[in-house]
Order: C-alpha cells, then sequence, then structure tokens
C-alpha cells in the first residue's frame, strides 16, 4: 500500500527533502520522489551519503540498516504524484494519521500544499 503526495508549492524542491526527512523516523515506510528517482542510489552506504549531506555538520542521522529499507525497491510509479511513502504493512488508521500529521508539521512552515491519496 502507497501513500501518494502531489505537491503544489513552491517550493516542490525544499517540500521533497522535507518528505524525506520525515521518513527516516518512520521504520514502517519505505519512500520514492522524484528527486531519488533520477539518480537512484544502489548501496546503502550511498543511501546514507545522501541523507548525511541533508544535514551538514551534523551526524550521520540514519543508520547503516534503515538505508537498507528506506528507498523503494518496487521501481518508481510516481506517475503524476512527487512522492510516496510505501507501507510495509497495511497502515492503521492511527498510523495514516500519523503520518498526516508529520506531513502537515513538516510542509506548514513551508507555505507548501499537498494532497494525499493512500491505495
Amino acid at each position: 500500500m502507497r501513500s501518494y503526495i502531489k505537491l503544489y508549492g513552491p517550493p516542490i524542491a525544499k517540500a521533497i527533502k522535507s518528505l524525506e526527512k520525515v521518513a527516516i523516523d518512520l521504520p514502517q515506510v519505505c519512500i520514492m520522489d522524484s528527486i531519488i528517482a533520477y539518480d537512484l542510489p544502489e548501496t546503502a552506504e550511498e543511501t546514507q551519503l545522501y541523507f548525511h549531506e541533508m544535514f551538514p555538520g551534523q551526524a550521520v542521522p540514519i543508520e547503516l540498516e534503515r538505508c537498507d529499507t528506506i528507498i523503494s525497491k518496487s521501481g518508481e510509479a510516481l506517475g503524476q504524484n512527487d512522492f510516496f511513502f510505501e507501507w510495509f504493512k497495511n497502515p492503521s488508521k492511527e498510523e495514516l494519521n500519523e503520518l498526516i500529521e508529520k506531513i502537515d508539521e513538516t510542509l506548514t512552515p513551508l507555505g507548501c500544499r499537498y494532497t494525499i491519496t493512500t491505495n
């Protein structure tokens, strides 16, 4: 099951990066977006470096083990969307609400609007 995000910006690129940061702390999902799909990391080490570059001067924010699972392996499949969270199991209503709250908290300061569709 996937939760697809369509962003209405600007700033689209900042919004995508912000959603990637949200995913670090959500172990029940993997992700794909239009930035990652363009230059897909091939190894856990490349993935860790990709996420580390988001936090210059800070410790690596993502464990190597999580790097193996954070990027979706099921193909890009973004369609008209900018981002998706792919659930490892069907999410509960509470998990979906938690995701929406995290997205709201992340995108509101940017002024970026979005729609979410889960199926």
